[in-house]
């Protein structure tokens, strides 16, 4: 197989499992088709305002500052006279979409449509909005748009302002709440004048709901222990008095308004969500209004989270809710029907109604959900073999009519407790069984993505030892055999389409199950490769065979184990630190091995370091900056003073541009951070400098010349001013540091290679890039190329993790962009993050090119090793991923597997791109200049 058609069916293949992930676990749990269920008692009020505050921490709310006094002082009096409150808790992805979606749709949307946009439905799904009669919305264009969008007929209004407004460097960003509260009311003193409106405001199942984004957004800019956030939790907090005293005169102080405020997820120290950390699950709910409990006075309550006391609400009832409860409250106070879609069950506590009401919202609740799971079921009956199906058995036909039966029969006879219970038990029930259904097919396409994996690795590991080792010996294979084992896999392969499509699968099933059959069918026409491989290993003492087995398990359990505790990356880089010792290298090269143990030892430090973004630390950056400019003065000077034949002129204005870059990334990076601090903006005039500089990056090391220290040296000042202008902390030193440390890889492989006596030692200083393709100067694989390989891994690992932590959305700080741009676009700044862990990851895969050149290997060869290491590491991660236990834990599979999937494909495509990088030359004065290396 050459080159191009191997990384095209790699990149595939790898793209098949990091989208199985998808398919297997997180996959959308909606159903359609169900009878709508609604309570058949008059509801307690006639309209219901909603108050989402994005981005707010229920700590946030419920504390007191150091006089005792709240930040929120008119929410915490109706929470002590007028309402009941509690805890929402949400789930992971803690993002605005998947919080709004669950609170007013009532189900958790499935991973997967976060990433397809946060404007649109991915799928089409039923809300409370939709049910109601009228729905009045106010607030930002990313949420809104969403609810209206999927409702039937046209009855949900919105009104929005524009995306420019969510600027985390305006002056202050509460402007985006007041905006709100001043079109609501505006709103309402129209409708005096508009018959057609003032009618319609009146009709009972309305719904007015309030977005205010303000407080997110300088959670942000600011911090949630900032100024700007408490002050906007105050302006909030004035607001909601204000539109709800409007709203008592404006229907004449009827009674009949539900209050809720709640949020759609909370915030980290450090300004980011979209984790499972308890500062972004803990939300604040406070009810009040039509329908609802007062405060019910307890002498004791116990919750794991001990914060009772410290708020001073020990002696208030908490009632907590999971987020997706809040639609079938919201339904049941203003009675429609409860949204489709909805798993939450209904915390009755908040309610101030009487039992038969309680009973009857209770058993539309559970008729609700059991509607959901009677279609889950006979789809997945539908489309599986009937001796293959297992239906869910406590909740079979008999015992469905069981249940209901008997719950009817307990509110005839006015047993209201028991036939809630039995409601309670019957939805815990349903849901159970939609998981079941839903998780169906999980084991089976577990299975077939893992034989993939599997048959996949075994394929690379078969290439490199026929093609890049004297291992085995080639053998002919009868055409009678070849013909044999093709019949064979296509049979199995016929035999797979036709079961799946008796069974009506999705496509993507075929896709799953039939792509181990090329792939094992590639491993079986090199069955003679494996005897004689196999024989080989035979031949080698045991306990040579077992150590390198234990070595190498070890060196990658290493690499998973980093993963969790990036500590671990320490621990190696020490290691490394020993290795010339180890190997007696150091003998022959003292200098080199001394650098070697330094610079190992510095980039030690980095991964004990906080998780980036924190604590903006500006002044190291512009130590960076300068040190960066130190570093490229010395080299200027050195390449003058020894009148390096090899430079001229046009070289030289490279160097010097690439300089000048270097100098505006340090003074935008301290400008911009001084603007924003005084409130001041992003100046257009450091925005221009910040993208120019991006776009030239790419283009300046291609004018430099291709002698290998030359055009790596190159390579780094041109990352290096992008990278500064994408830093707030220590993690500018990062990149510095780490070229150090693979300048030194490079002259360390060289003693290696002669210390193994492989070749002669090349001349790295005139060593040039552009001649270094000679094909028959490439030698075959030795078993130190494995450690090169393991090496090169293990250092992408750790220019993806010593930054910070990234295993995690809400280590990922919007700080960083700031240069860049400060409108909230979720895309172009993740666009941008990606970027900043991508230029690491350029630094080692050019020094990695480097190497291979310079140890006379072809680049596939080394290539093909690293893939099959991170192709084990993989199938770990794989196996590890999670759908239960805490969110934490669910979202932490999720992205362990994504990030190693993505770094497999990633390495797959940096190894073209670093070839670029160092091999290509622009050549602007169009002489061409050739000299003999």
């Amino acid at each position: 197989m050459d080159i191009p058609v191997f990384i095209l069916a790699g990149l595939l293949v790898h793209f098949v499992f990091l989208v199985s992930i998808f398919d297997i676990y997180f996959s959308s749990p909606l159903v359609h088709g169900m009878t709508p269920q609604q309570t058949p008692l008059p509801p307690p009020a006639k309209r219901l305002v909603l108050f989402v505050a994005d981005g707010l921490r229920a700590d946030s709310l419920y504390e007191l500052d150091g006089n005792n006094t709240s930040h929120a002082p008119y929410l915490r009096a109706i929470l002590e006279n007028n309402g009941s409150w509690g805890i929402s808790h949400t789930r992971v992805p803690t993002e605005s979409r998947p919080g709004h979606v669950a609170l007013i749709a009532g189900f958790y949307e499935d991973v997967s449509a976060v990433a397809k946009g946060w404007k649109e439905n991915p799928v089409e799904f039923d809300s409370v909005f939709n049910e109601s009669k009228y729905t009045w919305s106010w607030g930002s264009p990313d949420i809104l748009p969403m609810f209206a969008k999927g409702a039937t007929g046209d009855h949900v209004y919105t009104f929005c302002y524009t995306a420019e407004s969510e600027d985390f460097g305006a002056q202050d960003a509460s402007k985006l709440d007041t905006w709100v509260f001043d079109h609501v009311k505006s709103f309402f003193n129209s409708s005096r004048s508009n018959q057609t409106l003032f009618s319609a405001l009146n009709e009972e199942k309305v719904v007015l709901f309030m977005h205010l984004l303000g407080i997110d957004t300088n959670g942000h800019a600011h911090r949630p222990n900032s100024r700007e956030y408490k002050e906007n939790i105050r302006k909030v907090d004035e607001g909601v008095k204000e539109i709800a005293s409007m709203l008592e005169s404006f229907y004449g102080n009827d009674g009949k308004t539900a209050f809720i405020l709640t949020s759609d997820h909370g915030m980290t120290d450090w300004g980011s969500h979209g984790a499972g950390h308890p500062s972004e699950t803990l939300t604040p709910l406070i009810v009040w209004g039509a329908g609802v409990n007062y405060p019910q006075q307890v002498t004791s309550q116990f919750f794991e989270d001990n914060v009772l006391k410290e708020w001073k609400l020990e002696n208030l009832k908490r009632l907590d809710v999971n987020q997706a409860d809040i639609a079938p409250l919201m339904a049941s106070l203003i009675g429609v029907p409860f949204p489709l879609n909805s798993v939450g069950t209904l915390p009755l506590e908040y309610l101030n109604n009487s039992a038969h009401f309680k009973a009857e919202s209770m058993f539309t609740n559970a008729a609700q959900v059991l509607e959901q799971f009677k279609v889950k079921m006979n789809q997945k009956k539908a489309t599986t073999l009937s001796f293959l199906f297992t239906p869910f058995k406590p909740l079979s036909d008999p015992e469905q009519i069981n249940f209901l039966k008997k719950t009817r029969l307990y509110i005839q006879q006015q047993k209201y407790d028991e036939a809630v219970s039995l409601c309670k038990t019957l939805i815990n029930l349903a849901l159970e069984g939609l998981s079941y259904y839903h998780t169906y097919d999980r084991l089976f396409l577990g299975l077939s993505i893992a034989m993939g994996f599997v048959g996949w690795t075994t394929y690379v590991i078969l290439v490199i030892v026929k093609t890049h080792t004297n291992l085995t010996k080639t053998v002919q294979s009868s055409d009678k055999e070849s013909a044999a084992l093709l019949y064979g896999f296509t049979f199995v392969g016929m035999m797979i389409t036709f079961f799946l499509l008796i069974q009506t699968s999705p496509w993507t099933y075929y896709i799953y199950c039939l792509l181990p059959v090329p792939v094992w069918y590639a491993v079986m026409r090199e069955l003679h490769v494996i005897q004689n491989l196999a024989a080989n290993l035979w031949s080698l003492p045991i306990s040579q065979s077992l150590g390198f087995i234990l070595i190498s398990i070890l060196g990658i359990e290493i690499l998973v184990f980093s993963f969790f505790y990036r500590a671990t990356l320490t621990v190696g880089l020490l290691v490394f630190a020993g290795w010339p010792v180890i190997t007696q290298l150091w003998v022959q090269a003292k200098t080199t091995t001394l650098i070697w143990t330094v610079l190992c030892a510095l980039l030690a430090v980095f991964p004990l370091m906080p998780v980036v973004g924190r604590e903006p630390n500006i002044p190291l950056v512009i130590a960076a900056g300068l040190l960066t400019l130190l570093i490229s003065g010395f080299s200027l000077a050195s390449s003058c003073k020894s009148e390096n034949k090899y430079r001229n002129n046009e070289d030289m204005k490279v160097h010097f541009y690439q300089m000048l870059s270097i100098a505006l990334s340090t003074y935008v990076v301290s400008n911009t951070h001084n603007s924003l601090k005084n409130k001041q903006g992003l100046p257009v005039f450091n925005q221009i400098i910040s993208w120019t500089t991006l776009v030239s990056s790419s283009v300046l090391p291609l004018l430099s010349p291709t002698f290998l220290f030359q055009r790596l040296f190159s390579i780094l000042l041109s990352l290096m001013a992008t990278y500064l202008l994408l830093s707030t902390g220590y993690e500018a030193l990062f990149p510095l540091v780490l070229s150090g440390l693979m300048f030194v890889w490079i002259h360390m492989e060289q003693e290696a290679l002669q210390h193994y006596g492989l070749s002669l030692k090349p001349k790295l200083a005139v060593f040039n890039f552009a001649y270094a393709t000679d094909i028959t100067q490439f030698r075959q694989l030795h078993l130190d190329d494995i450690r090169r390989s393991f090496f090169f891994v293990f250092f992408i690992v750790t220019a993806f993790f010593g930054t910070g932590n990234i295993a995690s959305v809400n280590s990922f700080d919007p700080a960083s962009v700031y240069c860049f741009l400060t409108v909230f676009s979720p895309f172009m700044m993740g666009g941008l993050l990606v970027l900043k862990v991508v230029i690491p990851f350029v630094l080692v895969s050019c020094a990695f090119e480097a190497v291979q050149v310079t140890t006379q290997l072809s680049s596939k060869s080394l290539f093909l090793i690293v893939l099959v290491i991170s192709d084990i590491m993989a199938l770990h991660f794989f196996l590890l991923v999670k759908d239960y236990g805490s969110w934490l834990e669910i979202g932490t599979s999720i992205s362990h597997y994504v990030l190693v999937m993505s770094l497999t494909m990633f390495m797959m495509l940096m190894n073209g791109l670093a070839q670029l990088l160092t091999t290509k030359r622009l050549d602007l004065s169009r002489r061409t200049k050739h000299h003999a290396t």
